[in-house]
């Protein structure tokens, strides 16, 4: 059942988010940037989830050329990301809480 809800939220199992992080994936916090501002991953790149569609934006997510593991507060919003960026071609996880990412970094 977990890994069912899990695939319909385009999440990945903890253990490969947590290799994908030892490994040097991307971290992007789709947060807004106050809440950005309140705490975050360290090294975490901050593009709200509403400029993420911007070809800008996703120029600069394709060119770090790594694996991407979202991040927001409850798992939605980073969720919507992962999917967003890989219909565009990312390869893209879904992390789930920021304070849940920044458990799995500490420990990868």
């Amino acid at each position: 059942m977990v890994n069912f809800i899990r695939k319909i939220f385009g999440g990945v199992p903890a253990a490969d988010v947590t290799k994908l992080l030892a490994e040097g994936a991307v971290v992007l916090d789709v947060r807004t940037k106050n809440e950005f501002k309140t705490g975050h991953v360290k090294g975490a790149v901050n593009i709200p989830l509403n400029q993420l569609n911007s070809p800008a934006k996703l120029k600069q997510i394709k060119a770090y050329g790594k694996p991407i593991v979202t991040c927001c507060v409850s798992g939605s919003r980073s969720s919507s990301a992962a999917r967003l960026l890989r219909a565009k071609g990312i390869d893209a996880h879904n992390g789930g809480p920021w304070t849940t990412v920044r458990g799995m970094k500490r420990r990868g």
